[in-house]
């Protein structure tokens, strides 16, 4: 552990008023599955952001899927406080109410245009987040050359759609352009006047919300839950949901001892 991650930890225990903490959900608080509508929260993770919701200032979900699917997959509807910022940012769910910009025009063509390329691709399958729309190749006979084979298509469809290409494990997401979890997560710290921060997150996606908790100035902790396919310089690495769902636990033990002293 490296000492700026203790004096983060150290900073959210001391005043965890001031403490936002944020969550991305696939890989992070949800197992990844091969089909991701498949996906749930891992077992006791709503109880634990229940109780962690109750003790800090802000606690906030950031992710690729839409707000609402994210509340329904975590169950989280009941976790106090709780924030979702849906497709990368665009999206914001809070207090039973969903607040979301037009759906970008190119999105359409998108659409059409995947379809087209992943015709007869055995494994290969269209995710339409009505916001986004992503290409899957994990169930492909072989998951990596097709994704490799896909990329540059695909690029040259968002560059044709007016959008961006955001790449993952196995999975290529075409959104729309001036958004991503760093300015998300940095525009909530901002609004929530934060005083630590820390984020958890497993995949490519999710690192502008490391640099974004770099770059704050804030005493804060990033937290790294994926797997080796990826290298990612972080604070602390964990065994992916249940090792995120141990230490948000740890860090509401801590909090209530230190409140109970």
């Amino acid at each position: 552990m490296r000492a700026n991650t203790t004096d983060g930890l150290k900073a959210i225990v001391a005043d965890p008023a001031g403490a936002v903490i944020g969550l991305d959900f696939d890989g992070t608080l949800s197992p990844i599955v091969a089909d991701p509508a498949a996906a749930r929260i891992a077992p006791g993770g709503a109880e634990v952001l229940t109780r962690l919701g109750g003790l800090i200032g802000s606690l906030v979900i950031v992710t690729g899927r839409p707000a609402a699917v994210a509340v329904e997959y975590g169950s989280l509807a009941a976790v106090p406080g709780l924030v979702v910022l849906g497709h990368y940012g665009l999206e914001r769910w809070e207090a039973g109410a969903l607040a979301a910009p037009p759906v970008h025009p190119g999105l359409d063509e998108a659409r059409a245009g995947l379809l087209a390329l992943v015709a007869g691709l055995d494994g290969v399958r269209i995710e339409d987040k009505e916001r986004a729309v992503a290409v899957h190749t994990r169930q492909a006979s072989d998951p990596w050359a097709t994704l490799e084979a896909l990329a540059e298509p695909v690029a040259a469809l968002a560059a044709s759609a007016g959008l961006t290409v955001e790449p993952g494990k196995l999975v290529l997401e075409l959104r729309p352009p001036g958004i991503d979890k760093g300015v998300a997560l940095d525009a909530f710290l901002r609004e929530r006047a934060a005083r630590s921060v820390l984020f958890a997150g497993d995949d490519l996606g999710d690192l502008p919300a490391f640099a974004a908790v770099r770059g704050s100035g804030l005493p804060g902790v990033t937290v790294f839950s994926g797997s080796p396919e990826i290298e990612v310089e972080a604070d602390l690495v964990v065994d992916g949901p249940t090792g995120v769902l141990e230490l948000l636990s740890s860090i509401a033990d801590a909090i209530e001892k230190e409140t109970a002293g």
